[in-house]
């Protein structure tokens, strides 16, 4: 495999070459980025279901122990 970097040195690589790369390299720049939001933005979505679970369950284990007559204080 060659080194672009390389490759564009060592020839007389004319500037619609290097400007075609640049824009090349700077739209799959842009795509991981968007790639990255999209992929952060799941996660965030994720936790925030994932808390609301937790706190749906801490309500209804609390309403249990209401129900069985167990003081809430008393641990192990």
């Amino acid at each position: 495999m060659t080194d672009v970097r390389t490759d564009l040195m060592t020839s007389s690589a004319d500037p619609k070459n290097v400007q075609d790369l640049t824009q090349f390299v700077q739209q799959l720049l842009q795509q991981m980025q968007d790639r990255f939001q999209q992929m952060s933005d799941q996660i965030i979505t994720r936790i925030d279901d994932m808390g609301g679970r937790i706190d749906d369950l801490e309500k209804n284990i609390a309403d249990l122990m209401t129900q069985a007559g167990v003081d809430e204080g008393v641990g192990p």
